[in-house]
Order: C-alpha cells, then sequence, then structure tokens
C-alpha cells in the first residue's frame, strides 16, 4: 500500500486547483457513495484530485486507478479493508469500470466500512449504467459534460463570465461588457474548446486516441462485440460526421456498411450513452417511451472539426453546438415548426441572416442567430446559449 500511497499523493500534489469546473459545487461530497461519469476526456480524475487538494487530510486519504498493477494480484476490496484498519476515510478510485465485477466490490465495501467514504469515477458511461443496478440504493451518480464557452473562457484566456440560466439569456440579460469581442473566441471554441486537454500539446491526435478508444474499447467491452465490429462502429461515426446533420434511413446505412439492419439502433445507442453522438428524437406523450429518432448529430462541434476532413457545414456546427449545451439541463426534442424544441419553446438556428419564417406560427419562437453580439427581441446570439454552466 505504501507505493499507492506515494503515487497518490505525487498526484495531489502536481493537480492545479486555480480553475474548478463546474460540476464541483453541485456535488454532495457528504454522500457516502459518490460516482462521477462522464466520457473520456472531460476532466473527471482532475476533479477529484481538486477535491482531495482542496478540502481532505491527505494522511487519511487514498486515490486510486483501477488500471494500476497493483490489482492484478491485489483484490479492492482487500486494499479497503486494509486502508481502513490504517486509520483511513476517504477512498478515490478512478477508472472502476476497468475493475472486474467492481459493482459487487464497491456494494461490498459499502456495505463493510460504514465509516468510509467513497468515490468513484468512470470514463464509459456504457459500463457505469451496466452495473449500477447493483448500486441504485447506494450510489449518488454524477454526469460530466465537456466544458462550456464559459468554462473555456475562464480555463483559456482567464476570463469570468457568471452563469445565465436559458430564462435569463432569452429575456437578454447577459451582459456583454463581461465579454468584449466575444466571436473569434467563440470560433475557437467550437473548433478545440470543449476538452480541457485541448490546452495540452498535440490535442488533435490526442482526441482521435479518445474517440478510438472509446468505439474500440468501451464500447465493444459493454457490448460484447469483436474488433470486426469495432470497425464498423467508426465507419458509422464517419457517416455521422459527413452529414449535415445526418438523418437516419437504417436501410441504406445497412447497405453501405455491410451490417445487420437490426444492429443499427443498438449501435447508435450505445455512441449516444459513449458521448461520441447526440440523437435528436420526436416528443412523445409517454415519459417512458422514446421518440422516433430525426436527427443524429456528433456530440459536440470539437468531434465534426476532428472527423470531418475540412466538410465543415455552419449549419452543422451551430446545431451540434446549440444541441450540446442544451441537452445537459433540458429534454430537447425536434420541432414541428424549427429546429429544436424544449419546454414548449421552439428554437430556429441559423446565421444572422436567418428570417423568422419558420417560427412564424409558433406560439412561443425564438431565431437563435450566430454572428452577432447582441440580440433583440426574439433574435438571441447563439454564444449566449454557451453561458449556461
Amino acid at each position: 500500500m505504501q507505493s499507492l500511497f506515494e503515487y497518490s499523493n505525487q498526484l495531489i500534489n502536481r493537480v492545479d486547483t486555480t480553475f474548478i469546473r463546474y460540476l464541483y459545487n453541485e456535488i454532495n461530497w457528504q454522500n457516502r457513495l459518490i460516482g462521477i461519469i462522464g466520457p473520456r476526456g472531460v476532466g473527471k480524475t482532475t476533479l477529484v484530485l481538486q477535491h482531495i487538494k482542496n478540502k481532505l487530510d491527505t494522511q487519511k486519504t487514498l486515490y486510486v486507478t483501477a488500471e494500476d498493477f497493483f490489482f492484478a494480484k491485489n483484490r479492492l476490496t482487500d486494499l479497503a479493508d486494509d486502508f481502513v484498519k490504517s486509520g483511513g476515510q476517504y477512498l478515490f478510485i478512478d477508472e472502476i469500470h476497468k475493475y472486474p465485477d467492481w459493482s459487487k466490490a464497491l456494494k461490498l465495501i459499502y456495505d463493510y466500512h460504514q465509516d468510509l467514504r467513497i468515490v468513484f469515477t468512470g470514463s464509459s458511461v456504457l459500463d457505469i449504467k451496466k452495473g449500477s443496478s447493483d448500486l441504485s440504493r447506494r450510489a449518488v451518480i454524477y454526469s460530466m459534460h465537456g466544458l462550456s464557452f464559459r468554462e473555456y473562457l475562464m480555463l483559456f484566456h482567464h476570463i469570468e463570465v457568471k452563469p445565465y440560466s436559458l430564462e435569463g439569456i432569452l429575456n437578454h440579460e447577459v451582459n456583454i461588457s463581461d465579454l468584449p469581442h466575444p466571436l473569434p473566441l467563440f470560433k475557437d471554441y467550437l473548433k478545440r474548446g470543449y476538452y480541457p486537454f485541448a490546452k495540452e500539446n498535440d490535442f488533435d491526435i490526442k482526441l482521435k486516441q479518445v474517440i478510438s478508444q472509446t468505439l474500440e474499447t468501451d464500447i465493444l467491452t459493454y457490448a460484447e462485440m469483436n474488433v470486426a465490429t469495432g470497425r464498423k462502429l467508426k465507419q458509422l461515426l464517419a457517416v455521422v460526421a459527413k452529414s449535415v446533420p445526418f438523418k437516419p434511413n437504417m436501410s441504406k446505412i445497412a447497405e453501405l456498411l455491410k451490417i445487420s439492419r437490426n444492429n443499427i439502433a443498438d449501435y447508435l445507442l450505445y455512441m449516444e450513452e459513449a458521448g461520441m453522438i447526440a440523437q435528436l428524437r420526436s416528443p412523445t406523450q409517454g415519459v417512458r417511451i422514446l421518440g422516433k429518432v430525426n436527427k443524429i448529430y456528433l456530440d459536440n462541434t470539437n468531434l465534426i472539426y476532428a472527423l470531418g476532413e475540412d466538410q465543415h457545414n455552419k449549419g452543422n456546427i451551430r446545431e451540434t453546438f446549440f444541441l450540446n449545451q442544451l441537452k445537459m439541463s433540458h429534454q430537447m426534442t425536434s420541432s414541428k415548426t424549427a429546429d429544436f424544441k424544449t419546454d414548449d419553446i421552439d428554437f430556429e438556428v441559423g446565421g444572422k441572416g436567418k428570417t423568422s419564417k419558420q417560427i412564424q406560427n409558433s406560439k412561443k419562437g425564438f431565431l437563435v442567430k450566430d454572428d452577432i453580439e447582441t440580440g433583440f427581441l426574439n433574435n438571441i446570439p447563439l454564444w449566449h446559449f454557451g453561458l449556461m454552466y
């Protein structure tokens, strides 16, 4: 255990605490079992290390990663036993889905050590959801998303802007004096601002590695697929990436990729859960019923630039950003009259010359316009929706 403590303290001492993600203050750190899940690369490890450094006694805290060679010969439950006997109080386990039967191990640790507080993270949303049934009455699960435009401004340019609610944005409460000349910064965010590791060198290479690991490791492990299916997933993602946006025709996709039509919906759902795509569904009356998928987008605009091979349709980029930022806190569906609908509000997304033709019969409709700094009447700047968290 000594080597684990040494590695843990090295990481804690090294982590930068000058910028804290939005989720930090939303977590009730007093819960006995906390799970932080989300796509690869959004900053979950950094978040837990920051909490340890800011709030906890490192002599009573241990951070481990389930990928550590230590667990090739040692069980997680035994480590927890030894840790508690040595006076440990806070156990943080990163990449928990890499540990075999992880949910059963966490359940045992939780039940046997009632004074121990446990925080675990998982890069694969799929595996966490697969195992969380054992933990449903025990764990409090938080989902973490990539950087908003507001967070990007703070992390990359040290510009502090307060968050705004959707209602505040629609009421033109955004103070432009907080952010002079936002449009050039917004364009950069669309290309490389969603993932915190964009501050590091070789961002493009690392992002493609994230994509490959998600498709070829996370999804394949979860769905028990073979390597050949992983290649089909990459081909399917490429089809979505080149679309403007993608309107699914299952028969044509099956013919193009030479796969069964019956498998495509499952593949798309796996990719959505893993943070690679977003599926826009039609509104339904029943809460438990999934509406028909009308359009498929890449999850965020950084993925468009990474996968689009210089074929970057502006309309696709605008809609992808809008959906990505709002779906975190609002249920987004397709609209009969516009591009999107949420809370009985219709949104039509376009450039600064976009007219209100599509929403003229809407009870409550707004034009979301790119390339404008300030809004007026029912015209709202696109970049304003990046200030919601």
